[in-house]
Parts: structure tokens; C-alpha cells; sequence
């Protein structure tokens, strides 16, 4: 070997240690310089977080990787119905197909929550709602695919149930939502815009939410409002998915946002997975979930209606009616009872106590506890099928002849102070409303006392409430004296008829008139 092919040898082993190096300091050290330029950039982190925020940020990347697995994402092909796609979670990809007049379909993307290992999946009914044959596809987080059939939904909770046909799947654990506090940090994983595998954080940031959603779809009433809400970005997609807590557990189910636009403005929904999961046990065991009701109509209390009943409580649920053939009607409840506690849990809202008791089946019974004016009462309601509590409210007042005073043949009487105006019952609202007594609210000025309590034009005032005291209204002349007798800052509630049968209460402060 010659002495000149030596010494090539020697200097391009010595350039290769230089530029090992160079590599090695540019990735370990403090500087990185760029080779030709002369540019060097600081690597070096300007402040080391404390143990609290680093276990906090390992707490959030753990969970997501422990969740992550658990969350599907499923794509629905449906009909189109109407000249669009869905306004509240958007459908995208309108597939028509060829031919005019045949079917045009649509496709729509969700998310879902694996229950089981065998394939059992958690979802919303409005994610899988319409959907063709074989028109479900799962894709799981590891890229696996399948065909899934629908087992069951329930309109009350938007929830459903689909299943897909593999063994050994990473089922999701499943948390407690009554233990849910606000303010605690949760992650929402699910699959926005078609973003498959996506994880946002927040807060919850209330619960026992009633946003109305589930109204507004469920126009007999039905709709089971409870909603855990949180400020983690949920957007279309997200639906089905997993809200948990920061010990990896689903406490719900992403369902809806409050938006203008259909996209997240800060504000998203989940189902309480007690609720949802008390739903999906029955629709896996018998298809659909059937709930027990107690049969009554109820609404929040509130401060102006306790002090009409002279309670000292500001929290709880009042009731305004009770169906005659249904459940709570059998137990004792009684018109104007408080409810405070189902089965020994506070319930504070309407809301919350149609959650409580819609997590049962007809035959079981609910322990409530309950006030009636300032005396405590616990009873035991033995639930029944919606079925049995459709009865409509009938009147019980026997055909009475008004009282022959001069105000009864006048054509209406004004509480100007309060805003409504009332008259007296004709042919045809007695009729309507099966009563020969009471009064009807021709007209309540908007924005006025009583139209900001609630009450409207075309329904009948037929008795009022005032602490342990009730008086029937059978004319014009017994509201003016019971109403005309209330001073400033005294609360009465007046019992009215809804022309559905159902009655309510609405309170109204003296002075009226």
C-alpha cells in the first residue's frame, strides 16, 4: 500500500470522527449549528415545571393512551330525507346514486365506546339513526375494520347499542358519574371531522345539564335530560364518545354542543354513563330498554313557589300533577309535594329526578323522600310502564252554577300590575278543557310579572295555593278576592289546566291589581 493511500485513509476516518461528533453535540448538547452557516440555536428549556404540573401532564398522556384504544370511530350510511343533510351534526360525502328519482344516501361520522370484549359498542341513536342495511362500518384505533348491526336505541337518552363480530377487544372501564364534581379535569376522546383518534381537554363545568335537545326531538316529553357539561372541545364527530376522568374511566358520553354554527363554541354535552350504561345492559339483554315512570308532572322549585307554599326549601322538585292511574298516584304524592331524594340521592332539579327514576324498570320501586308543606314523608314507589301512566287528567269538579254576582257577567277582568287578563269559561273552553269551573287567561302582557312566571293566554285557573291554604276558583269573583287581597312581596300559586290534560303551577306576587 502506498505511503499517499495511507494518508487519504487516515484523513477521511479523522473527518468521519469530526462530523459523529458534531452529530452527537448538535442532538445532546446545548447548541445546534447549522454546518456552512455559522448559526447557532439554544435548546436549553428556560424553566423546569413543578412536580405538580409534570404529574399532571404524564396523568393526561397516560389516560390518553389507556383510553385512546377504547374509542371507535363508525361511519353510517343513510337515507336522505329533505333537501339536506343533518343541521346538527353534519353529514358529509352526499353520495346520489345514478338514476334521477332513485335513492340518494348520505354518509355520517361518529364515535363509539367499546363496552365488551366480544364486540358490544356504546353510541348515540343520532350518530346511527337511519341507517341502511349493513350501512354501519366500525374502524378501531389500530386500523381494523368492521361491518356492525344495530342491537337497539332508546330515543329518551340518545343512546344505542351496535355490535361487531371480533373477539378480545380493549373494552373501556367505566366510571361513576354521580361521583363527577365540577371543576375536575376530563379528557374527551372521540373522532371530530373526521379527525379519527383525537383527544381534547377541560373541566367539567356543570352538571345536571337541560339544554332541551332531547325536547325538541321527543315532542311528547319524554326526552331524559341530565348532562354532564364541559368546556373540552367536542365537535361533529365527537358523538358517541368518551368523556373520563383523569383515572382513565368513561364518567360519559359526548352526545351534543350548544352552537349557532354546529361547531364547538365552548360549551359540550355528555350522557352520565350510570344513565347510559343502565340503558345499554337492557338494550344488549332485550333489545330496547323499557323504564319505569312515576307518573307525575313536575318542574325545578324554585324561590317564588316555595314561598307560595310557605317551604323554608329552595331546592328540590315540585309536583304539579299526578297522573290518576299512575304510580305515584297509588304511593301517596300528592299535588304541591317537594321531592328532595330518590333512593337516598338529592335530587335538586326535574331533570335530574327523570334521570334517577328513568334508570328503573316498571315493577321496581324507588324510595323518594318528599315534603308536604314543612312535614318530611318517605315512601316507596312501585314504578309502572308508560303505557299504564298515559291517562289523561280528567275533571273532577261537578257542574256548579257561577254565583250570581254582577263581576261574573262582565266579559273580562284585568290584574294590571300582574299582567294577565282572565274571563269567564264558555261553552267551548269547557268543553276543551272537561270543566265547568274556573277561568281562562284570555291574554298575559309580554315580558310583564306573570309572563316572566311562565304563564299564557288559553289556559284555566281553577284553584290557588297559598301556603297550607287552597282555594278553589269557580268564577271571576273568587280569583279578584283571593288575588286582590295579596300585599307586596306575598307569593300564591295558581293551579292551572293545560288544554293536554296535564295541570301546573305558576306563582304570582301581590300586589296584582
Amino acid at each position: 500500500m502506498s505511503k499517499r493511500t495511507v494518508l487519504t485513509a487516515i484523513v477521511l476516518v479523522t473527518a468521519g470522527i469530526i462530523f459523529g461528533a458534531v452529530l452527537v453535540t448538535g442532538f445532546s448538547g446545548i447548541n445546534l449549528s447549522l454546518a456552512g452557516s455559522g448559526t447557532t440555536f439554544n435548546t436549553t428549556a428556560p424553566y423546569t415545571p413543578s412536580e405538580g404540573v409534570t404529574s399532571l401532564n404524564d396523568a393526561f398522556t397516560s389516560v390518553a393512551n389507556i383510553v385512546t384504544p377504547t374509542v371507535v370511530s363508525i361511519t353510517v350510511k343513510s337515507k336522505m330525507e329533505g333537501g339536506g343533510p343533518h343541521n346538527f351534526w353534519p353529514f358529509e360525502n352526499m353520495v346520489p346514486k345514478d338514476g334521477e328519482g332513485e335513492e340518494r344516501l348520505q354518509q355520517g361520522a361518529g364515535s363509539g365506546i367499546i363496552l365488551t370484549g366480544d364486540g358490544y359498542i356504546l353510541t348515540n341513536k343520532h350518530v346511527v339513526e337511519g341507517a341502511t342495511e349493513n350501512g354501519i362500518r366500525v374502524m378501531l384505533n389500530d386500523s381494523r375494520e368492521y361491518d356492525a348491526k344495530l342491537i337497539g336505541s332508546d330515543q329518551n337518552t340518545d343512546i344505542a347499542v351496535i355490535k361487531v363480530e371480533s373477539k378480545n377487544l380493549t373494552a373501556a372501564a367505566l366510571g361513576n358519574s354521580d361521583d363527577v364534581k365540577v371543576g375536575e379535569w376530563v379528557l374527551a376522546v372521540g373522532n371530530p371531522m373526521g379527525l379519527n383518534s383525537t383527544v381534547t381537554a377541560g373541566i367539567v363545568s356543570a352538571i345536571s345539564r337541560n339544554i332541551g335537545i332531547l325536547g325538541r326531538r321527543n315532542t311528547d316529553g319524554t326526552g331524559i335530560e341530565s348532562f354532564i357539561q364541559t368546556d373540552a372541545a367536542i365537535n361533529p364527530g365527537n358523538s358517541g364518545g368518551a368523556l373520563v376522568n383523569l383515572r382513565g374511566q368513561v364518567i360519559g358520553v359526548n352526545s351534543a354542543i350548544a352552537s349557532q354554527t354546529g361547531q364547538y363554541v365552548g360549551y359540550g354535552f355528555a350522557v352520565p354513563i350510570n344513565l347510559a350504561k343502565v340503558v345499554a345492559n337492557g338494550i344488549i339483554k332485550d333489545g330496547k330498554f323499557v323504564r319505569g315512570y312515576i307518573g307525575v308532572r313536575i318542574s325545578n322549585l324554585d324561590y317564588k313557589k316555595a314561598r307560595a307554599l310557605g317551604s323554608d326549601l329552595l331546592k328540590g322538585v315540585l309536583v304539579e300533577s299526578v297522573q290518576e292511574d299512575g304510580a305515584g298516584k297509588a304511593a301517596g304524592v300528592k299535588e304541591g309535594d317537594i321531592i328532595v331524594q330518590v333512593d337516598g340521592k338529592d335530587v335538586q332539579s326535574a331533570n335530574e329526578l327523570q334521570a334517577r327514576v328513568g334508570m328503573h324498570h316498571p315493577g321496581e320501586a324507588v324510595r323518594i323522600k318528599l315534603f308536604r308543606g314543612k312535614t318530611p314523608m318517605e315512601m316507596d314507589v312501585k314504578l309502572k310502564g308508560r303505557a299504564e301512566d298515559d291517562a289523561t287528567l280528567s275533571a273532577t269538579d261537578e257542574d256548579k252554577p257561577e254565583k250570581d254576582e254582577s263581576l261574573n257577567s262582565k266579559s273580562s277582568l284585568s290584574f294590571d300590575k300582574a299582567g294577565f287578563t282572565v274571563k269567564p269559561l264558555d261553552a267551548e273552553a269547557k268543553k276543551k278543557f272537561d270543566r265547568s269551573t274556573g277561568v281562562l287567561v284570555s291574554n298575559v302582557k309580554q315580558y310583564s310579572p306573570a309572563f316572566e312566571n311562565n304563564l299564557r293566554a288559553g289556559v284555566v285557573i281553577f284553584e290557588v295555593r297559598k301556603g297550607g291554604t287552597i282555594t278553589k276558583i269557580e268564577t271571576m269573583a273568587d280569583l279578584k278576592k283571593v288575588l286582590g287581597a295579596l300585599d307586596k312581596d306575598e307569593t300564591v300559586l295558581l293551579r292551572i289546566a293545560l288544554e293536554s290534560g296535564d295541570t301546573a303551577f305558576v306563582p304570582i306576587e301581590g300586589p296584582v291589581q
